[in-house]
């Protein structure tokens, strides 16, 4: 059965059509529109030779057996977000497919391959992400999940509950990966880089590391016309002063840093702000950079505070450590892309993504990236050029192809 790359464009416009509106893709995880996907991704993966089964944290496996029990797992997860794109998660799914397909068609492979669909990637209707990947790499703490709910207050237990799931035994889907020997992952890059180069697709190097803070600068109330600007302990104008710096920063680093939420707390227009609170978000794919952008950012505060005469707090918000893939299979991704599109481009990933999670649990892992159009992901206009997603697909299946015979021991069939 050979590679039909343009099957899987046909696919994903088919999802697309039962599963999103007018205002784009509505595939949340635990609900019915996602239940629909799943069901039609099982009738896909009905027409193979391969074992199905749900994980006890709702992950959906395929697994085509081969003459080792060593495991080739490609995938990546059938969640969006409410209004999402039509791409985001379910390319990397449906990309699988056809990898699998051309993998059975050719009769029993040298090592097992599995095709993964991660349960709630997205995390969008509990504010939780990574909740599948995370139980199976290990790191997934249920007692951080028990009490959340959705906005109409349903708790998310009773959710899983719905489609089989049971919270205080998610945890027993680590056996998943216990021969685990490799994980490949395509995805929609979600940012401009690729299309501002003009190449289609890129491989990943890891995630970035993150490190989020809440950081609160306390000055003093006073009266807009009567304090004199010279003698004002302006909070806003040390925050605003502390953006930029922070800015110069990840610059200086080759990095990004962002603050997406400032307060001024009791503010009133007609006072200087006695406080400004925002949220300091700054991320590194070397581990070592990234504490030197926290410790360079902590000096800036501090030397902004005493200047504007202000004092200055830093509380810790959340925090993940950077996730490297694995140096044979990025040159193997590497090979890949340079065979389907002449030109190979190295990056990081900004975003998380469920290989991070698999690479936390000391799975070899591995990422390719497909340009996005606009950068944009995570709205209803996310796009791809046709022939840059069958690229994309050809590119994965040639990464998969030279894994699965790299671990067996010789060159490609």
């Amino acid at each position: 059965m050979p590679l039909q790359p343009g099957r899987t464009v046909e696919e994903l416009r088919e999802l697309r059509a039962f599963t999103g509106d007018e205002n784009g893709a509505q595939r949340v995880c635990w609900t019915p529109t996602w239940g629909e996907a799943r069901d039609w991704f099982r009738a896909k993966l009905a027409e193979l030779p391969v074992d199905v089964e749900q994980d006890e944290a709702g992950n959906l496996w395929a697994t085509l057996p081969g003459d080792s029990s060593r495991a080739v797992l490609v995938g990546g997860h059938l969640d969006s977000v409410e209004n999402g794109g039509w791409l985001d998660g379910c390319l990397n799914t449906v990309a699988a497919l056809e990898v699998l397909r051309r993998v059975a068609g050719e009769g029993r492979p040298p090592v097992t391959v599995r095709l993964v669909d991660w349960a709630d990637e997205e995390g969008f209707r509990f504010g939780r992400s990574l909740f599948g990947s995370s139980a199976a790499a290990g790191s997934l703490a249920p007692d951080d999940f028990r009490g959340l709910r959705d906005p109409d207050g349903v708790a998310l237990p009773g959710a899983l509950a719905d489609f089989g799931v049971d919270l205080d035994r998610a945890l027993d889907a680590t056996r998943q990966l216990a021969d685990a020997a490799a994980y490949l992952e395509l995805h929609i890059e979600q940012g401009p880089v690729l299309e501002h180069l003009g190449v289609p697709l890129g491989v990943v190097l890891g995630t970035y590391g993150v490190e989020r803070h809440t950081v609160r600068f306390v000055g003093q109330r006073a009266h807009v016309g009567a304090a004199p600007m010279s003698l004002r302990r302006d909070s806003v104008a040390g925050a605003a002063r502390f953006v930029l710096e922070g800015r110069q920063i990840a610059l200086e680093a080759g990095s990004v840093t962002t603050v997406g939420v400032i307060d001024t707390p009791g503010g009133i227009v007609t006072a200087v702000a006695p406080a400004c609170e925002l949220v300091f978000d700054q991320r590194h794919l070397e581990p070592d950079r990234l504490a030197r952008m926290v410790a360079d950012a902590k000096a800036a505060s501090d030397r902004i505070a005493s200047e504007e005469q202000l004092s200055v707090e830093w509380a810790p918000q959340w925090r993940i450590e950077p996730r490297p893939f694995d140096p044979q299979l990025i040159e193997l991704a590497a090979e890949a892309v340079q065979e389907v599109a002449g030109e190979v481009h190295r990056m990081p990933s900004g975003a998380l993504h469920d290989a991070a999670e698999v690479a936390g649990a000391g799975v070899p892992s591995v990422m390719l990236f497909v340009q996005s159009l606009g950068g944009l992901s995570h709205n209803k206009d996310e796009d791809t050029r046709p022939e840059d997603l069958e690229l994309a697909v050809e590119a994965l299946d040639r990464l998969a192809a030279k894994t699965i015979y790299g671990l067996a021991g010789r060159r490609e069939a």
